[in-house]
């Protein structure tokens, strides 16, 4: 079965860096795209980004432009989240997906990983 585990969160100071990974198993990595979601205290969750089978990446969050990367190690089966400059506003649990299905702001299908904490603070 599919599964996904998060891994790397913590607390950060503001301008900071921290790496996410995404370990998965029970399909094939390689060839599907990934998505990495956010979910900020009292909001909806909100899609950062995806990667494509390949390698290539789209951002959707503007504020994340420039600073976060995603990328993938098909050897590895694992998909990464570089985030630079941390900002307090950054603070959320950071979850992978595969095939995520966000309705509203709401999470309503696909396959999950249990989600990292990212607290930014001084």
């Amino acid at each position: 079965q599919v599964q996904l585990v998060e891994s790397g969160g913590g607390l950060v100071q503001p301008g900071g860096s921290l790496r996410l990974s995404c370990a998965a198993s029970g399909f094939t990595f390689s060839k599907e795209s990934m998505t990495w979601l956010r979910q900020a205290p009292g909001k909806s969750l909100e899609r950062i980004g995806d990667i494509m089978s390949g390698g290539s990446a789209i951002y959707f969050v503007d504020s994340v432009k420039g600073r976060f990367t995603i990328s993938r190690d098909d050897a590895k089966n694992t998909l990464y989240l570089q985030m630079n400059n941390l900002k307090p506003e950054d603070t959320a649990v950071y979850y992978c997906a595969k095939d995520p299905t966000v309705i509203a702001g709401r999470r309503l299908g696909g396959y999950w990983g249990q989600g990292t904490q990212v607290t930014v603070s001084s």
